[in-house]
């Protein structure tokens, strides 16, 4: 059973423990899970099926959405729908991000 608070450093510690992914599920309930995502150089995620959030933990660097780059740094949220192309680019080396997925399979609205 996943908790229903996490602290940042436990979520350090479980990506530590983490041996195939630069990712690590910390909280799910029904259609929302978070994850904690901490890639390394560079991000190689390809799009998903439920809208997601991301909430910069730390770090900063260039996020690319749908051909758009913006910049961002710790503190900021990002909003990407179901399906759609992005990536975190020219990121710092402490670079690590809180992932929200909700919604329907697919990204459909409820």
């Amino acid at each position: 059973m996943l908790p229903f608070k996490i602290t940042i450093d436990e979520s350090i510690l479980r990506l530590q423990n983490e041996m195939k992914y630069k990712f690590t599920t910390v909280m799910k309930h029904g259609s929302m899970s978070v994850e904690y995502y901490a890639p390394e150089k560079i991000d190689l995620q390809t799009p998903h099926r439920q809208d997601e959030l991301y909430v910069i933990a730390s770090g900063s660097g260039n996020f690319i959405r749908d051909k758009e780059k913006v910049s961002f740094r710790q503190g900021d949220v990002l909003f990407v729908p179901a399906g759609m192309e992005h990536r975190f680019e020219d990121f710092t080396d402490d670079f690590a991000t809180w992932v929200i997925f909700y919604g329907k399979d697919g990204g459909e609205a409820e």
